[in-house]
């Protein structure tokens, strides 16, 4: 069978169709043929990397089911574990005064109120309260109210540049940036992973791109690189602004709440938010709800607000997840034990494995990772130990993630968690791993 281009089908005015199973034939007078698949077949047959293992994984390694209380401590298929999986990073999700302003808000306003898009029906004065108190938090002129973090996220790359403009990013960015960029009708460029020669030499030939089309840069970056733990280099980004003409895009999901004297995230940690043209964060990871912001000074946000599609198309944030952000927000100003707390446990928990011999990279923010060595089989085996022989539930993280040949755990500690359960897990931790150096986990030998 071979294939031909659409227009020189057109030729042939006689043919002939005939279907077997889900392949289209069509079969034309001298005899050419040409197929077409049927585009259901197509996703039974290529399921991507993820869906091609759902036949064993769904429900245990992938889609896993945590009951009860938000809490270190939950129940997997029935059983108590304790989890270092949870986006609650300083507490707040079953935090008393939280669970009671979402209460009383559901209470007195469900959740279809506001009814509508912001821009058409759905404003209130406790919405733009919020934009106003989390401006004033990350130190910006303006914010706006986002619904979602990884729809929002692509949103704002779409809003903010054309088919003219060049986008030079960092390779390791979450999958809402990659996204995002892949969206971008003009030209990209990315720069190796904190790379700053890499960016230098990226921003060069975006410069002359630019240049070219009379477009404009955006450089994106992150604060805290969800995976590693390790700090965008925003000090050294932002100074690169004295050679290069851009702007400046950070993704601060892990930093705000979490780093900084305040919690105003990484560019207050690393003395640069001012350097910051647009910043991003979630309600995800802090403050442990649903929602977004993105910060800039008023003209920028002004902008948005009529671009972002996004929010233009969408119902407004329900006033139960407005309300809650701002008792969330009034404890992160008004309560620094919490993030006090968190880093008392992230540094309890990072040293401990630093001085039991593990590799946890190089990180320097709550995410904490721990390499190992081993292949996808044994990564199977040693999350079934773990999780049905010591009860311990966290993320694993294999190859393409990863390079081959390792796993990586990654953990993520919150203000709940206490010394008691550092000291549970290290010891869980130093017992798979001498299995995994002995080579117990290349057979089959834990069941879950």
């Amino acid at each position: 069978m071979s294939r031909i281009k659409h227009n020189f089908a057109l030729r042939y005015t006689s043919l002939i169709n005939v279907r077997s199973n889900s392949i289209w034939y069509r079969i034309y007078p001298n005899n050419l043929i040409i197929t077409q698949v049927d585009l259901f077949e197509k996703l039974l047959t290529n399921r991507g990397p993820l869906g091609s293992h759902s036949h064993y994984a769904h429900g245990y390694f992938t889609f896993p089911k945590l009951e009860g209380e938000i809490a270190p401590r939950m129940k997997f298929r029935g059983k108590d574990v304790l989890t270092w999986s949870l986006n609650n990073y300083l507490g707040l999700a079953n935090h008393p005064e939280v669970r009671k302003a979402d209460a009383e808000a559901a209470a007195e306003w469900g959740m279809a109120t506001p009814m509508g898009a912001r821009i058409m029906s759905g404003n209130t004065n406790l919405h733009e309260q919020l934009e106003a108190e989390l401006a004033d938090f990350v130190k910006k002129e303006d914010a706006m109210l986002l619904n979602f973090g990884y729809q929002g996220v692509l949103s704002i790359i779409d809003a903010l540049v054309d088919r003219h403009d060049v986008i030079v990013y960092d390779a390791e960015s979450h999958a809402c940036i990659i996204d995002g960029v892949r969206l971008h009708q003009g030209k990209r460029f990315v720069y190796s992973h904190n790379d700053m020669e890499s960016l230098e030499k990226q921003l060069v030939r975006a410069t002359k791109w630019a240049e070219n089309t009379g477009g404009a840069i955006l450089v994106i970056t992150e604060g805290v690189f969800g995976m590693s733990g390790n700090l965008g280099k925003l000090a050294e980004v932002v100074a690169l602004k004295e050679k290069f003409n851009f702007r400046l895009f950070v993704d601060d999901a892990h930093g705000f709440g979490t780093m900084g004297a305040t919690g105003a995230g990484t560019g207050e940690h690393l003395g640069v938010q001012d350097g910051i043209d647009v910043y991003f964060s979630t309600f995800a990871k802090s403050m442990a709800s649903i929602g977004a912001f993105v910060a800039s000074n008023e003209q920028v946000i002004e902008y948005l607000r009529y671009n972002m599609r996004s929010q233009i198309f969408a119902k407004s944030l329900p006033m139960p997840l407005v309300v809650g952000a701002i008792k969330r927000l009034e404890l992160l100003r008004t309560k620094p034990e919490l993030k006090d707390k968190l880093w008392e446990v992230v540094h309890a928990l990072q040293s401990g494995l630093r001085e039991k011999g593990f590799n946890i990279g190089t990180t320097e923010s709550p995410v904490t990772p721990v390499f190992l060595n081993g292949q996808i089989p044994d990564a199977t085996q040693l999350t079934l130990d773990l999780r049905e022989n010591y009860s311990i539930f966290c993320s694993i993280v294999v190859y393409p993630v990863v390079p081959k040949d390792v796993i990586m755990l990654r953990l993520i500690p919150t203000a709940a968690h206490t010394l008691a359960d550092v000291e549970e897990t290290i010891a869980a931790f130093e017992k798979i791993a001498q299995k995994l150096d002995k080579g117990l986990y290349s057979t089959p030998a834990v069941t879950a």
